[in-house]
């Protein structure tokens, strides 16, 4: 049978990145999201109108409310990506909305993929937030997952719980760390776009912390890559494997990076570290080139040089 595929929060950064991707391939796919006001709306309609092709089909629902079952019929692969994002929102009274999106939405998916005949493989997105602070760089992901905060929590739940549903039931899941995900489309939230935006006009670009803080920073499209290649190579239910861009570069030398992309000095102010933010992340990707064949294949220049070029037309500059 021909593939058919289900891309949970279709709209969003990467699932809309990955849906343009499968729909430009020709692969039927099923998008579906519920367009939650986390950031602005009109920019994850705007991800939905850049999938184009007869072969891809928009679902606006809610993963609490539709009928899964109905959902999945006829799917070969689940591409999991919905999910509440954000460590600063976790903390305090919105944890809830963190625990139904992140942890109760994924079970409920998994809950129906066991009794779906034609499933072929389940990839979840994970984050190399379940990490923390690490035993050791590059962290292995046999390193025991301590995360410090609650969405880091929230997704390492949801990871046990594909793990689970692969050893009780079989069905074929393998869970992917990302790593720091960055390029065109990124939230509005996070750091890039702040900085890219800021650095294009001249803004001052806020840093909580020292700027020392170490990321392994990962380009979407290698993103994008590693989940099509979870999707279609063999590998054991409950697979779990690290998703890194292999930069593992200070905060500040990234700044210096975006300089040299934007061609202007940055002005950048200092803030308190946010609670919960690890002070390092680097993963060690060895088993996904070894079991997917997937390697990083963008540097932070020229991924931030793509992000730069997507922001100036947002800007009109």
């Amino acid at each position: 049978m021909a593939d058919r595929y289900l891309v949970t929060g279709a709209a969003g950064f990467v699932g809309s990145t990955i849906c343009r991707r499968l729909a430009a391939a020709g692969t039927e796919t099923v998008g579906v999201d519920s367009l939650t006001d986390y950031y602005d709306t009109a920019q994850k309609k705007d991800n939905l109108a850049t999938i184009t092709g007869d072969a891809f089909r928009f679902v606006e629902a809610d993963l609490a409310d539709v009928d899964v079952a109905a959902l999945l019929d006829g799917v070969t692969h689940v591409v999991h990506q919905a999910g509440q994002p954000g460590v600063r929102s976790s903390w305090g009274a919105e944890f809830a909305v963190y625990t139904r999106n992140n942890v109760e939405l994924t079970q409920r998916l998994l809950e129906a993929a066991r009794t779906t005949p034609t499933l072929q493989r389940f990839v979840y997105a994970s984050s190399s937030s379940v990490y923390g602070d690490a035993e050791r760089y590059p962290t292995l992901e046999t390193d025991l997952p301590r995360p410090v905060s609650p969405y880091g929590v929230t997704k390492l739940a949801a990871e046990h719980l594909c793990t689970l549903y692969a050893t009780e039931f079989g069905v074929p899941t393998v869970s992917l760390r990302y790593f720091t995900v960055y390029g065109p489309r990124q939230r509005p939230d996070m750091a890039f776009t702040r900085f890219v935006r800021a650095g294009l006009t001249g803004e001052p670009i806020h840093v909580f912390g020292t700027g020392e803080q170490i990321r392994d920073f990962t380009f979407v499209d290698d993103i994008v890559a590693a989940n099509v290649l979870a999707a279609t190579r063999p590998s054991p239910p409950g697979t779990v494997l690290n998703i890194s861009g292999g930069s593992s570069v200070s905060l500040n030398e990234a700044l210096a990076v975006l300089e040299r992309v934007v061609g202007r000095e940055l002005d950048v102010v200092r803030h308190e570290r946010t609670a919960g933010d690890v002070f390092r992340t680097g993963g060690d990707a060895s088993r996904a080139a070894q079991i997917l064949g997937w390697r990083p294949e963008v540097s932070l220049e020229e991924g931030l040089r793509r992000q730069a070029d997507w922001m100036r037309g947002v800007l009109g500059a």
